[in-house]
Formats: C-alpha cells, structure tokens, sequence
C-alpha cells in the first residue's frame, strides 16, 4: 500500500506545514506519510486528510500488485 500525499500536495503546491494546521495532524506523521516511511495509517487520519484536501480514500492510497 502506499499512500499519495506526495503527489496531491506538490499538485496543489502546498507543504506538510500547511495540511498541519488545518488537519492538526502531527508534523511527524505527516513526514512519514508525505515521505513513504509510513507502513499505514490510522483511519482517523486518513478521514482528516481526506477532508481537507477533498479528496477521497481511494485518490490518497494506492494498493499494491498482488503477486503470486
């Protein structure tokens, strides 16, 4: 799984401070998030960022191939 705030900020030229002070989500989970260093997410946090950037689940998080 891998989650797209990278992508959906640079677009919209904001930064990890910016989605911060809106959501309130900690700097640290942001960077994680933002950097690809997160294994997942919590679903409260998922909602929150979701909101704020108006988007839905499916735009932020990308599944994996499954491979056999």
């Amino acid at each position: 799984m891998q989650i797209e705030l990278k992508q959906v900020l640079d677009a919209r030229h904001w930064n990890i401070e910016t989605v911060h002070k809106y959501t309130g989500i900690s700097r640290a989970t942001l960077t994680n998030i933002y950097y690809g260093r997160s294994k997942g997410i919590q679903l409260d946090t998922l909602t929150k960022l979701c909101s704020f950037l108006e988007v839905t689940p499916n735009d932020l998080i990308i599944s994996d191939p499954v491979t056999q």
